[in-house]
């Protein structure tokens, strides 16, 4: 029997989510030592199936001001993956590849930008890289777009997106340490439930 929704899936289906997020966080870890030229550990992603309304609240708030990258996934599994960075984050990456010592994402120029977007497509690349790799299939991505605005305005694209499939969203919550900072970064995936069906399938994970 296939699930219907996010609100179907049972703790089995949450470890599948939660080990698609540890290998994920460890590309993610990896690739953003390799960005920032330093020595960058995790903790044990938190992976939550939640309403979009408690996500923005998990996120400082409807009005608090972040960074989102969103890139559309196509090929065998076909929804939306979003990448959100507060602004420690960004001040974390920005001090450490453009020298910036005072950051504010509502101000940000055209090089923070263009380095923050980079930030995004790499981690996102993480992130679908570790469903590829555990299940063989083939993802897609579009090129990620870039905005600075309010989480509740932010998160509104995936509920209008994908609001005929769920009003939920697959949260992945990563900590990342480098040196003496820790900062958090938030993904959240949106798969159509076929997709998901086919992922849970092709793991050899009963539905």
């Amino acid at each position: 029997m296939s699930i219907l929704n996010l609100e179907q899936l049972n703790e089995m289906h949450i470890d599948v989510l939660k080990e698609i997020g540890n290998i994920g966080a460890g590309n993610a870890a990896t690739s953003l030592s390799q960005m920032l030229n330093t020595e960058v550990d995790m903790t044990t992603p938190v992976v939550k199936i939640l309403d979009i309304s408690d996500a923005a609240n998990l996120l400082g708030g409807p009005e608090n001001v972040v960074i989102g990258i969103l890139s559309k996934l196509g090929g065998d599994i076909e929804g939306i993956m979003m990448f959100i960075i507060e602004q420690d984050f960004a001040k974390t990456v920005l001090t450490s590849l453009l020298g910036v010592q005072e950051v504010s994402c509502d101000k940000l120029s055209d090089m923070e930008l263009s380095a923050i977007s980079e930030l995004g497509n790499i981690m996102i690349a993480a992130y679908t890289g570790s469903i590829g790799t555990l299940s063989q299939m083939n993802l897609k991505t579009t090129v990620p777009a870039i905005t600075v605005d309010m989480v509740g305005a932010i998160l509104s694209v995936p509920a209008i997106e994908m609001g005929s499939v769920s009003d939920k969203i697959i949260f992945i919550e990563d900590d990342f340490l480098s040196g003496k900072k820790d900062v958090t970064a938030n993904m959240l995936l949106v798969p159509s439930i076929d997709s998901l069906n086919r992922l849970m399938e092709k793991l050899g994970i009963a539905l």
